[in-house]
């Protein structure tokens, strides 16, 4: 059959797809299951026919927008919040997962900047991180203490104003998505070049290593819960610039429907991040390395767990469940 004849055969359906997953029209369970079948079916056939065709494209999208849509009409029995975490958002990572490797792309091209333009301007640290700022530093140094400004404040004051401050950037990285993508892109420049220069100064006073097991503490869970952020920016402008079949509004319901959910799994990590800077990075230099060393790979490899390998574990589960039942996500 051809590709035109195919499409004229079943656009009708498809919309009334698209339609359901708006929320413009209503359907039983059953009846979701059904159309969920048929549309596999759909996307069977365009793969072997038409692999590299936007009919293809369009029908992989079609088919995980109308699962979560079957998921979430099931009987959830566990708590919501265990289901969030652990079930809804995975699946919008999977479903966006390129969004979070173009984050992590541009993200270590800004840092790359930074580092390379602090190499070719001995000042840049300076005109980034602030004279007054740099000068404290140099003297923490000479005391033999290159993160002895995370120990300055109380406890409990210090961790409060850094949650406040790195959610309100978190924020600024989701938020600004709605320019297309691009005000996400530039908050993510202005950090990750900061982090670059901030890095490489140390490296030119001889205590990179010094200063990394106090940024790393909490820098695990912050760094990399701010380029989960951008993924989450960028798919909410990608969602206004390229809506597909859908209007540019309902893209734009969709994507920020989604993003935000990702944007939410962020806040806690967000919070334990600023906890460890408040309590535990002032004793950096003190604590024995073997502690120092598995609080920054336990929390690097528990949040690169949740966001790169933990959804691949819940689709293939889910996989699994529907290959059960006659049914299965592509």
């Amino acid at each position: 059959m051809r590709e035109v004849a195919f499409i004229k055969q079943n656009k009708a359906k498809w919309l009334e797809i698209e339609q359901v997953i708006n929320g413009k029209m209503k359907k039983n369970p059953d009846d979701l299951s059904s159309l969920y079948i048929n549309l596999i079916n759909d996307l069977s056939f365009s793969q072997t026919y038409y692999p590299k065709s936007k009919t293809t494209v369009y029908l992989n999208f079609l088919s995980a927008q109308i699962f979560q849509k079957i998921y979430k009409t099931r009987r959830i029995e566990e708590n919501r919040i265990k289901h969030f975490f652990l079930t809804e958002v995975p699946l919008t990572v999977y479903q966006y997962r390129r969004y979070l490797y173009y984050a992590f792309v541009f993200f270590i091209l800004f840092v790359g900047i930074g580092v390379i333009s602090s190499i070719y301007d001995k000042d840049f640290a300076t005109l980034i991180l602030g004279e007054g700022y740099v000068n404290q530093t140099l003297e923490n140094i000479k005391k033999g203490d290159p993160t002895a400004v995370y120990g300055t404040g109380a406890n409990w004051a210090t961790s409060i104003m850094i949650i406040v401050n790195n959610l309100a950037v978190g924020a600024k990285l989701y938020v600004y998505g709605i320019f297309g993508g691009l005000g996400t892109l530039y908050a993510l420049m202005q950090n990750s070049i900061m982090l670059g220069a901030f890095q490489f100064f140390f490296k030119t006073q001889n205590v990179l290593l010094e200063s990394a097991k106090g940024i790393w503490l909490h820098g695990a869970f912050e760094i990399f819960g701010m380029v989960v952020e951008a993924m989450a920016g960028l798919i909410l402008g990608a969602s206004i610039l390229f809506p597909r079949t859908l209007s540019r509004l309902e893209s734009f319901k969709l994507g920020f429907r989604n993003s935000f959910k990702i944007y939410l799994s962020t806040v806690p990590f967000t919070i334990f991040a600023g906890i460890i800077e408040g309590f535990v990075t002032r004793y950096a230099q003190t604590m024995p390395l073997v502690l120092n060393g598995l609080i920054i790979f336990g929390t690097l490899s528990f949040i690169g767990f949740y966001y790169f390998i933990y959804p691949h574990i819940v689709i293939k589960k889910l996989n699994q469940n529907a290959i059960s039942q006659g049914e299965k996500i592509r």
